[in-house]
């Protein structure tokens, strides 16, 4: 019987410290020989974090583990980053502290030991200018969620006066809605007049629309309904103020010239689309067209470039991008049996995302549409959108490391590919048990 080797832990990051992130102060510990105090406090001042980064480079550090407590870290994580350390941002579910007492204190020095020999993880985090457009589309995503809130109440002022508008329309902020609330707030009650301004798109007849406008007209009702559609109106500002900045973000990170390919498949202008060509500039920034995947529309585009950027060198396989989204089944075995596969709980933005993407591929007809419906119809509806999100993934890391583009080649080509292997595999079973495979004669 061979000899067991001991394996024995290596300090692979001599110079670690580690940093218990808080809202009011921080605890930094390095190394207990490079310091008479190896454990020290800094409050969350500017002042103060300068002093801990010369104290720290005074100390001989490179490298610093440090937990993602709330948003308290970045200006940490800036800084630091800015005088020359490797920052790790590990995951706080990652860094467990031994069992008894619980501390500031011992949090530090846990996070200083595990870094040193190697056993913490950075989390993914882009370039600098990719976090730039990161937060201008993350304020974009809350002036949105804003905005609707207002909708919300000028649907319950209506409500309020009796005004069944929302029964007639299928959006009241859509052009007739919008037509005929501001021309309540301005002074209009005639049902008759407010029904004229009914678009020829509506289904509802002028008759139904005038009926719906029969209200009671109550003065702190209307004064809400035009308290709403000034708010409205305000984030409607700050949203085309964003959107510019967005603009202006995309024009500087453009690497790439030229101008994506004509695709029919879009009609029409979604709901709060960016005021410009974003699938224009988005192109000139990873080098391919994102949208030409099924599913993925311009806004998804721009989420995923803002959250990951058009580099995903950090990750080495398309298995470690997927595993990162929460996509991969988990690998849960014990005792030689799997246990369980399921995937673990992921709050990544762009998984969210491509989840989206991948409900309104259920009526597609198009190749992952094909697929989705086929993944319904082994499974229920929530893994089958999990593994085509799985399968967009795939798809978009391939587009941004490879530059290829994506060509779809129909619903009726993946079944033909589904057919074929379908019987491909029957062929070989038959033929491990000893039968041949015949077609069937076609009838007339």
């Amino acid at each position: 019987m061979a000899a067991r080797t001991r394996q024995v832990f290596e300090l692979k990051h001599p110079n670690a410290a580690g940093i218990d992130i808080g809202s009011a102060s921080h605890f930094v510990a390095v190394p207990v020989d490079r310091d008479d105090e190896p454990v020290r406090e800094f409050k969350s001042f500017t002042e103060d974090l300068i002093a801990m980064a010369d104290w720290l480079k005074a100390c001989g550090i490179d490298t610093i583990a440090m937990e993602s407590t709330g948003v308290y870290w970045i200006a940490v994580y800036e800084l630091l980053e800015s005088r020359g350390f490797t920052v790790f941002l590990v995951n706080a579910r990652h860094v467990k502290n031994v069992s008894g007492r619980k501390s500031d204190v011992l949090d530090c020095q846990w996070l200083q030991q595990l870094m040193s020999f190697g056993l913490l993880a950075g989390a993914f985090r882009p370039g600098d200018a990719i976090c730039g457009l990161r937060a201008l589309s993350r304020q974009r995503e809350l002036l949105i969620q804003g905005q609707a809130t207002h909708i919300q109440h000028q649907q319950k002022a209506l409500t309020e006066m009796n005004v069944q508008l929302a029964n007639v329309l299928s959006d009241i902020n859509g052009k007739t809605g919008q037509a005929i609330i501001r021309a309540i707030v301005a002074g209009e009650r005639d049902p008759a007049k407010l029904a004229e301004l009914r678009d020829k798109r509506v289904h509802a007849s002028k008759e139904a629309v005038a009926k719906s406008l029969q209200g009671n007209w109550r003065e702190e009702h209307l004064f809400s309904l035009s308290q709403a559609v000034k708010l409205c109106d305000a984030y409607q500002e700050h949203i085309d103020a964003c959107d510019r900045q967005v603009e202006q973000k995309l024009i500087t990170l453009a690497c790439h010239d030229g101008e994506p390919a004509a695709d029919g498949k879009r009609k029409g202008r979604a709901k709060n689309t960016l005021n410009f060509d974003a699938r224009a500039a988005l192109f000139r920034v990873c080098g391919v067209d994102l949208t030409r995947i099924d599913g993925l529309d311009v806004g998804t585009a721009l989420k995923i470039m803002a959250e990951i950027g058009p580099d995903l060198s950090k990750f080495k396989t398309v298995k470690h991008f997927c595993s990162w989204l929460g996509l991969c089944p988990g690998t849960k075995i014990s005792g030689g049996k799997r246990l369980s596969g399921r995937t673990k709980r992921c709050a990544n933005r762009v998984t969210q995302a491509l989840k989206m993407s991948a409900m309104g591929l259920l009526r597609s007809k198009s190749a992952l549409g094909a697929y989705c419906r086929r993944m319904a119809a082994r499974m229920d509806k929530p893994k089958a959108i999990k593994a085509t999100a799985h399968k967009l993934a795939r798809l978009v890391y391939t587009m941004l490391t490879k530059g290829e583009e994506y060509v779809d080649r129909g619903q009726d080509y993946y079944e033909q590919q589904h057919h074929q292997r379908v019987v491909a595999n029957l062929q070989r079973r038959a033929k491990d048990l000893g039968f041949t495979l015949a077609p069937m004669p076609k009838t007339a």
